[in-house]
């Protein structure tokens, strides 16, 4: 089968980076889904499991963790699909990733494709969806039914793909108060189109700015955007008991202790945390990947492809990958079919 893969992890305009490859087609485990690769998303994960290192692979290692396509095969035990069903899925990091014609991934880690979208639409989903669903209803306790309406939440890093369906399911589903940040007239109107009711700029004085909104302090909030700028304002923004969530590593030690006089909680979000330690609650990312789709379906939420960049191949990749790391991307960018 094609794939795309690397022996070495180098800069991203090495010609090596990424290289078109051949591989076995792999046969499924007894919870796996063998599943034929439609389209896929790339991820800032991608680019931090790539970047540059003295380490070097013997076989060739096939990154990718968000995807769409159609099950090709199932395992002994496999009860949730069965050959041809149309599926959408981020998988495991701890094995081989979805830049390959077909992929092996536990059936609990996969939803069913919204019936009304694309391939390339729902592959823009899965990895953010997982993400942005666990953040506000796992980590920080937002209800999903609407419990909690008339709260607010800040997200920092609206437009960016974890922020964009964020958004959506902090509005849609929890319904409540959306304040999200952007730094360009672009990326704002693409968060105010996707449900925000209020857009400030992360360069500038968060404090100030959601202040001028007429709040004291905010019941959520989501940093989906540089933990260590913005922690310091983060903790005189959020409420007494208050939760903040985080996506983004710190590169310094954070000044948690700012959090101590609020009795505020700070929580970290890592949605491979199920697969990778096996844990017993793995089927929630099935079934909250069913509810996505549900609401895709309804037209309730929307997928937040943002480009299109063309065929699955090492070339496209590589442009893909560069194009993150600029870090001006909206949306996700995805690519579609097999050159």
């Amino acid at each position: 089968m094609k794939a795309v893969g690397l022996y070495r992890y180098l800069p991203i305009d090495h010609a090596e980076s990424l290289l078109d490859i051949e591989l076995p087609l792999p046969e499924p485990g007894p919870n796996d889904l063998r599943v034929a690769v439609r389209a896929i998303a790339v991820n800032p994960v991608d680019t931090k499991v790539r970047a540059p290192k003295a380490q070097q692979e013997s076989t060739p290692r096939v990154l990718g963790w968000d995807a769409a396509g159609v099950v090709d095969a199932v395992g002994r035990d496999v009860t949730l699909f069965k050959p041809g069903d149309r599926v959408y899925y981020a998988g495991d990091i701890t094995r081989p990733g979805c830049n390959a014609e077909f992929q092996l991934v536990d059936e609990r880690l996969v939803g069913p494709m919204p019936a009304s979208l694309d391939f390339a639409a729902a592959a823009a989903l899965p990895l953010t969806a997982i993400t942005a669903w666990e953040a506000c209803f796992t980590r920080l306790g937002i209800s999903p039914d609407g419990q909690d309406a008339g709260k607010t939440i800040l997200i920092v890093g609206g437009a960016g793909g974890v922020g964009s369906i964020g958004i959506q399911l902090a509005r849609t589903l929890g319904r409540l108060t959306v304040i999200t940040t952007a730094s360009r007239t672009e990326s704002a109107s693409w968060c105010r189109e996707l449900g925000a009711d209020h857009v400030i700029d992360h360069r500038g004085d968060l404090v100030a700015q959601v202040r001028a909104l007429g709040l004291d302090t905010v019941d959520y909030i989501a940093c989906f955007n540089d933990t260590d700028q913005h922690f310091p304002a983060l903790a005189e923004l959020i409420r007494p008991q208050g939760t903040i969530v985080t996506i983004v590593e710190n590169a310094r030690p954070l000044p948690v202790e700012l959090l101590k006089s609020k009795s505020a909680a700070f929580a970290w979000e890592f949605m491979f945390t199920r697969a990778m330690f096996r844990t017993d609650d793995r089927i929630e990312q099935h079934r909250l990947l069913a509810r996505i789709a549900d609401g895709i379906d309804a037209g309730r939420l929307r997928s937040t492809l943002g480009e299109v960049l063309g065929p699955i191949d090492a070339t496209t990749l590589r442009h893909a990958h560069a194009r993150l790391e600029a870090g001006h991307t909206i949306g996700k960018l995805v690519l579609e079919g097999w050159s």
